[in-house]
């Protein structure tokens, strides 16, 4: 399991930064290119070991996505082939693991999007009553589907912290603020884009979930990003519905009450659970057959979910 790339070192583009798996270039002024690696996080940290391929199986299964649900918001895609815009010697990096794309505003916040009641939603509903404010019935149990899908945004944490859950009060807040200068220009409010937000975000989970359910698929909650053009149109950005930022359950082992196993991060999150870690910087190590494994459930929920096979 040598065929890895834990970090990418494309010369021939500014890198302008690295995030927990995704390292970033910019291509001229108006595009970037996004490189995804092997890099794994968990608990908002990054692990030592990388999942060989894991960077292809993720930029296939997003592009999957992204042309399924282009009808329904306008995307970061540009049909541009990664290869063609770095030197000869650095194809191999990029190679089926790298897209071209808009350079975009980025929204201040992450667009969560919740059909079942599981993970910080379920402790929330616990103490509550609601998840993130949002009123659910009572009786709910862990797992249970909710009466309809929920947005419940969440802060964009650096490397090392954790994401926050926040009121859809302060979402139209921190996006009125971070988007000030752009939204003055398209003449629009951080009330609208944050509205237009979570619709968009509801409409592609409800379209997502429902081809995932012709496939044997729950997709139990996701998280898109989004980004602006220079005319403020809503634009869906970074990857979408993959194992990183979605729980995928399969369908035949659901049972309301329990915890589902699961095609994404938790069969590594469970793996680390039983080790004396505190989920601090540096991350342990990973055996052989937890990282084999990992890659064998991210490419279940590919061959799920798209019918097709990892691209080598």
């Amino acid at each position: 399991m040598t065929d890895a790339l834990f970090e990418s070192t494309i010369k021939s583009l500014p890198l302008l930064g690295r995030g927990k798996v995704r390292d970033i270039y910019a291509v001229g002024d108006d595009k970037l290119l996004i490189v995804t690696s092997d890099r794994l996080s968990a608990f908002d940290v990054i692990l030592p070991d990388p999942i060989p391929g894991k960077g292809r199986l993720l930029t296939q299964l997003a592009c999957f996505w992204f042309e399924k649900l282009a009808a329904i918001v306008p995307n970061q895609m540009t049909g541009i082939d990664p290869e063609s815009v770095v030197a000869d010697d650095e194809r191999a990096q990029v190679r089926g693991r790298s897209l071209v794309v808009k350079r975009l505003r980025p929204l201040p916040i992450e667009a969560v999007v919740r059909g079942y009641l599981i993970g910080s939603g379920w402790k929330d509903y616990q103490a509550t009553g609601a998840v993130c404010g949002i009123p659910l019935p009572p009786g709910l149990c862990l797992a249970s589907r909710l009466p309809e899908p929920i947005f419940t945004p969440a802060t964009k944490a650096a490397i090392g912290d954790h994401d926050e859950n926040v009121s859809f009060e302060r979402a139209q807040a921190d996006c009125a603020s971070a988007l000030a200068d752009l939204l003055a220009v398209a003449g629009k409010s951080g009330a609208e884009i944050a509205t237009q937000t979570r619709a968009v975000a509801i409409a592609l989970y409800t379209a997502a979930a429902e081809h995932a359910a012709t496939r044997g698929i729950i997709i139990a909650d996701t998280k898109f990003e989004f980004g602006l053009d220079a005319a403020g149109t809503l634009h869906l950005i970074d990857e979408v519905l993959t194992p990183d930022s979605s729980r995928f359950w399969p369908a035949d082992d659901y049972r309301e009450g329990s915890n589902p196993p699961s095609y994404d991060k938790q069969y590594i999150r469970d793996y680390l659970e039983t080790l004396p870690w505190n989920k601090q910087a540096p991350g342990p190590s990973l055996p052989l057959a937890v990282i084999a494994g990992t890659r064998a459930k991210y490419a279940e929920a590919l061959q799920c979910l798209t019918g097709e096979k990892p691209v080598q």
